[in-house]
């Protein structure tokens, strides 16, 4: 390492007698302190020699790319072939089945149909889905059709409670008119004078229940005792929502110091939903063509049975008795 003299010297250019350096003295200053030169011979006859660079090679990279989309090319086309004959032999066996158990709007025959059965649900609840853009009268038309029919074969089938949700809620806009649709499509069903005809009522939550009074001429006792439908309307308002409603409630009652946090129990929750939305199924039917909730109330299903068939493109008979038949053969063993 240089001293402080032969630094001070090369920087200002004096040696140490103070006279001026010239460039040899300068480089003959650091000469000692320079690494050694290279070897001035050819690269030929140097010992070790730069790695070479690898070659691309575009028949190798051609041949691998061919051979990834030929494998992408076949798992598509056996998936799709796959995917059409699935649907076409489930469109076959829905057609097959609506042919054979049609009910030509009679109720003995959905009593028939029914009747072997061990169980039905107490409490059915079915998804219906209304379209983005049927925001007309066809597609509002064509929904109101499905609730009608649902409700028809539910009175015809003895289930006393009927819970149809549908995610925008657009079916709570006018109870009273869809009472009327309904009592209407019951009539066809059941004739207009006839005792076996259901009473009807309909309500949603947090909206007051509307159920009218009888027509004069059915208030006489009858000597067979009439059949009672609960038609109850839900909405994607009526889940989550009233779950996170819930919470705060309680939380404010526990800071206010009205609830003990102790006695926050499932079995309350479960009571105040049951009180504000509705109870649990025991059967949820799936109209879609895939198994999506679409924003049902979750507390509600925890132990529901769900029904779904497969590819399935609308509301049918044959699915409504194939939810029931399924369910009839269910063991509710409840975690035991």
């Amino acid at each position: 390492m240089p001293g402080l003299r032969q630094m001070h010297a090369f920087r200002h250019d004096r040696d140490l007698n103070g006279n001026p350096m010239i460039v040899s003295e300068r480089e003959k200053l650091i000469q000692t302190y320079l690494p050694p030169t290279p070897s001035t011979r050819s690269p030929s006859h140097s010992p070790t020699r730069a790695p070479k660079t690898r070659r691309k090679q575009p028949i190798r990279e051609f041949l691998r790319n061919a051979l990834y989309l030929l494998v992408y090319t076949v798992i598509q086309f056996t998936f799709s072939v796959y995917i059409r004959f699935r649907k076409a032999y489930h469109a076959v066996v829905d057609r097959i089945l609506a042919i054979l158990y049609y009910h030509h709007r009679t109720p003995e025959l959905i009593q028939r149909d029914v009747r072997k059965l061990s169980k039905l649900p107490h409490h059915l609840s079915v998804i219906l889905e209304f379209p983005e853009d049927g925001r007309s009268g066809n597609g509002l038309e064509s929904l109101v059709n499905d609730v009608c029919e649902v409700v028809a074969w539910s009175a015809c089938a003895g289930i006393p409670v009927l819970s149809i949700y549908e995610r925008t809620g657009v079916l709570k806009s006018s109870l009273p008119h869809l009472h009327r649709r309904i009592s209407r499509h019951l009539t066809s069903y059941f004739g207009t004078s006839s005792p076996h005809k259901p009473t009807l009522s309909i309500r949603a939550p947090h909206l007051p229940s509307y159920s009218p009074p009888t027509s004069p001429g059915s208030s006489s006792p009858s000597r067979h005792q009439k059949h009672h439908i609960s038609v109850l309307l839900l909405s994607a308002d009526d889940g989550r929502r009233t779950l996170v409603d819930l919470t705060k409630t309680l939380t404010e009652m526990s800071q206010h110091g009205k609830l003990a946090p102790d006695e926050i129990s499932a079995e309350l929750i479960d009571a105040e939903i049951s009180e504000s939305v509705m109870g649990e199924p025991d059967l949820l039917v799936l109209f879609g063509e895939s198994v999506v909730l679409q924003g049902y109330p979750p507390w509600q299903v925890r132990l529901t049975e769900v029904f779904h068939v497969q590819d399935n493109t609308g509301v049918g008979y044959q699915v409504f008795l194939r939810a029931l038949h399924k369910y009839a053969k269910v063991q509710m063993r409840f975690g035991r």
